[in-house]
């Protein structure tokens, strides 16, 4: 299961409802903050989340209305030391702003007294736990080399306990041993394969974010069959020239997108100020019906079906 949990749904600039681009994706005990802009260490602590296991960065492009939180909350963790050690990951356009803006404002050349790692990643696997990977992948947008995030759990036989009672399989370690794909022995001597008490392959749960993008036809593939699709949606349609000419997406695009990928559930972030978010729904909704607008601290879990 992901969990994403939004602290920031602006455009551009902050309105009085909605703060700058972040948001927190978890799954067990890791916590992955996508973006972070200026005052998201505030909507960090308005969340209840706090910092703590907030050690993994993931900055889609390097404008500033994305990164310019991180200087902000570098500081608190120097002032705090609530963590040791901080990665953040991006392109390298990115990570050149990221850098000067760290080394040449927060720490004015000096080091920081936590370790301080800016990962320069390209599109593919960048990061792999023991049940999930986040995958990089190229967007387009303006003037930056822009990058989305797909968070995919690895495809799984699912545990049948049914099988099991009928099979005399005791609750404890043992099962978890034929989960993980062991024969075991039961007491009276009978052996047990997993193949009796697992059920067939199943995908795992596929979120895909994307952050600012100026087209929806290169990432159908990526987003095919997702679980979910977070994604932004600046404009409306009818002022879709101005969102050609600024590299951003309207609501109608997004939704297109979603049905062009067959995606279960979109979600919409990202919203200009000049918009009411009826407004927004609606045109997405007559082109995809399964979308909802994200406010600040809107929290959306998305599980395996079944």
């Amino acid at each position: 299961m992901f969990e994403i949990v939004f602290l920031g749904t602006s455009a551009s600039a902050p309105s009085a409802k909605r703060g700058l681009s972040a948001q927190i994706v978890k799954h067990d005990e890791f916590r992955f903050l996508i973006d972070c802009g200026e005052g998201t260490q505030r909507q960090i602590l308005q969340s209840g989340l706090g910092f703590r296991n907030l050690n993994n960065i993931f900055v889609t492009h390097g404008h500033l209305d994305h990164i310019l939180g991180l200087a902000g909350l570098l500081s608190t963790f120097m002032r705090w030391e609530t963590i040791a050690e901080l990665n953040i990951y991006s392109g390298k356009w990115a990570l050149d702003r990221i850098h000067d803006l760290l080394y040449g404002v927060v720490l004015r050349g000096g080091q920081a007294p936590l370790t301080l790692n800016l990962c320069e990643i390209k599109p593919g696997i960048f990061f792999e736990a023991g049940d999930f990977t986040v995958t990089a992948f190229p967007v387009f947008h303006r003037g930056s080399d822009s990058l989305g995030f797909k968070f995919e759990e690895r495809s799984r036989r699912p545990f049948l306990p049914d099988k099991a009672e009928a099979l005399g399989v005791p609750f404890g370690p043992i099962r978890h041993d034929l989960v993980d794909g062991k024969t075991v022995m039961l007491e009276d001597g009978r052996k047990v394969g997993p193949e009796e008490v697992l059920g067939p392959l199943k995908p795992g749960v596929r979120l895909v974010y994307v952050g600012d993008a100026g087209r929806i036809d290169d990432l159908v593939p990526v987003c095919q069959d997702a679980d979910a699709l977070v994604i932004e949606s600046t404009y409306l349609e009818e002022e879709a020239e101005m969102a050609r000419q600024f590299s951003h997406l309207t609501a109608k695009m997004a939704a297109e997108l979603a049905v062009k990928a067959n995606v279960r559930q979109l979600v919409l972030t990202h919203l200009s100020r000049r918009y009411r978010e009826k407004d927004v729904l609606a045109e997405a909704q007559a082109v995809f019906p399964a979308v909802q607008v994200a406010r600040d601290f809107d929290s959306y879990s998305f599980k395996q079906e079944g």
